[in-house]
């Protein structure tokens, strides 16, 4: 049954421009799940609800947990970011997400290989008018301290 969904994989591309970070790695997750291949384009510009002094002082608990030379690495980078909340909606301890996650990329822009590819988008995932505080990756990381993109 495995072999047939390595020749019959479903590749999608997925625009993560103005939709909420965690609707978006839901569905991401769930598709992932079912064998498709996903790639995530725009990383930087997908947004995450709430107060912008909740989310800077959420991120930045993460990062500083553990210590300098073990304990749980929480990334800087937008693409990371991004891959490492999908992965916080997997069973990526289980041979299955492990599979599921390695059929994610996430990219910073579009890729040139991608650029003349169908591109879709998540309706549920889309900003509404009542979320009235928010903050964009872009935004996050930039605060965390890495290094800026240019876009």
């Amino acid at each position: 049954m495995e072999l047939w969904r390595h020749f019959f994989t479903l590749k999608m591309i997925i625009n993560a421009e103005n939709l909420i970070l965690g609707r978006l790695s839901t569905v991401v997750a769930k598709k992932a799940l079912m064998g498709e291949t996903i790639n995530v384009v725009n990383v930087e510009k997908a947004i995450i609800v709430g107060s912008k002094d909740d989310i800077l002082h959420r991120y930045e608990r993460k990062r500083r947990r553990g210590e300098t030379l073990h304990g749980p690495y929480f990334p800087r980078t937008p693409e990371r970011i991004v891959r490492r909340t999908i992965r916080g909606m997997l069973p990526h301890k289980q041979e299955k997400g492990k599979l599921a996650y390695k059929r994610i990329k996430c990219y910073v822009g579009i890729p040139q290989d991608l650029k003349d590819k169908k591109i879709e988008t998540i309706d549920i995932a889309k900003l509404s008018s009542r979320h009235m505080k928010y903050m964009t990756i872009k935004d996050l990381t930039r605060y965390l301290g890495a290094k800026d993109y240019g876009n």
